[in-house]
C-alpha cells in the first residue's frame, strides 16, 4: 500500500519528523517520477541515495542542507540513478560516503537498462549487516537485502526502513541477471516479512504503508510468476521471448527487455532447484524445458 503520490521533482517535502525528501529530475519507466533522495536529521544531516549526476539536483540538495552540517551520504546500491552524485555531493558538503559495497563487473552483464552500475563509486566505509552509523541523535543501521542487485542494502531508521529498490509501492523490482538474483531477492523479501518496521521509504515513488502485508503480496506475486513459467515449461520446450509474450500480455514494447531479464532470473532460480533444463546458447536465447 502507498500513501499520496510523491511530489514533483526538486520539491523539498518534510515527510516525517527529522526526515525530508527531494526527488531528482530523472523520470523514466524504471525510475517512476525520479530517484528519491532523503535528508535525515536536523542540525546534523545524512543523505540517503544522492541520485544521478545532475547539477540541478546537486544544487537543490545543497540548498536544502542550509546551515546544517552534512555528515554522511548513505548509498543503498550502486545503480547509477542512486549513487552517481555521491562524489560531487561529498566534495561539496564534506559528507563521507558509506553503505553498499562497490560493484564488481561480471562478464556478460546485460547493458542498456537505466539501472547500470556506477563504477566510479568509492565509499570510505562499506557497511555490513547490522552495522550502525550515528550522526547527531540519529542512527541508520544496515540490513543486507540482495536480489535487485548483489550489493543492495536497506537502512533501518527507528520504525522506518529506507528500502531502496528492493521494495517499492509503485512497481515490483527489476531483477536482472547476472548481478540480480531471484533466489536472493526472494530470501530478502522473506527476511523483511517479519520485521517490525511500520513504513518503508523507497528509492522511487511514495512510501509503503503496512509493509508486512505488502511484502507478503510481493512474495505471492513472484510465486505466481514462477508458477506461470512452470506452466509454460509443462507445455513443452520454450524460449524466454515466448514466455514473455504469453505471460506479459499487453506489456509495452519498451518494457519487454526488463520482463525478459526478470523471466531469466526466475529460470535461473528454477535451474538451481532442478525444476528446469536449459539448452545450448546464450541464456536469453536458449530453449528451456521441464526436466
Amino acid at each position: 500500500m502507498t500513501d499520496a503520490p510523491p511530489p514533483p521533482a526538486e520539491k523539498l517535502e518534510t515527510v516525517a519528523p527529522s526526515l525530508r525528501r527531494l526527488i531528482a529530475p530523472n523520470p523514466s519507466p524504471f525510475t517512476f517520477t525520479g530517484t528519491c533522495t532523503y535528508l535525515v536529521g536536523d542540525d546534523e544531516i545524512a543523505f540517503v541515495d544522492p541520485g544521478p549526476d545532475d547539477d540541478a539536483h546537486l544544487a537543490a540538495l545543497i540548498d536544502a542542507l542550509g546551515d546544517a552540517r552534512a555528515s554522511y551520504i548513505f548509498v543503498t546500491h550502486t545503480h547509477r540513478d542512486h549513487s552517481l552524485l555521491a562524489e560531487k555531493l561529498s566534495r561539496a558538503t564534506g559528507a563521507a560516503i558509506v553503505g553498499a559495497a562497490p560493484h564488481v563487473p561480471r562478464p556478460g552483464a546485460p547493458q542498456g537498462l537505466d539501472a547500470a552500475h556506477d563504477l566510479t563509486y568509492a565509499p570510505v566505509r562499506v557497511l555490513e549487516e547490522g552495522e550502525s552509523v550515528t550522526f547527531g541523535p540519529h542512527a541508520l543501521t544496515a540490513l543486507a537485502t540482495p536480489g535487485h542487485s548483489g550489493n543492495h542494502l536497506a537502512f533501518v531508521f527507528g520504525d522506518a526502513l529506507f528500502s531502496g529498490d528492493h521494495v517499492m509501492a509503485w512497481s515490483t523490482s527489476v531483477v536482472a541477471p547476472p548481478d540480480g538474483s531471484m533466489g536472493a531477492y526472494m530470501a530478502s523479501l522473506e527476511k523483511l516479512r517479519d520485521r517490525p518496521e511500520t513504513i518503508y521509504w523507497p528509492g522511487h515513488g511514495g512510501p509503503v504503508s503496512e509493509p508486512q502485508r505488502y511484502v507478503r503480496g510481493l512474495i505471492a506475486h513472484r510465486r505466481q510468476r514462477e508458477n506461470a513459467i512452470l506452466a509454460r515449461l509443462a507445455e513443452g520446450p520454450t524460449t524466454i521471448a515466448e514466455i514473455v509474450e504469453r505471460n506479459y500480455a499487453g506489456l509495452q514494447p519498451r518494457l519487454k527487455g526488463a520482463a525478459a531479464l526478470s523471466t531469466l532470473a526466475h529460470l535461473e532460480d528454477l535451474l538451481s532447484r532442478g525444476l528446469t533444463v536449459r539448452g545450448e546458447g546464450a541464456p536469453l536465447a536458449a530453449v528451456y524445458s521441464a526436466p
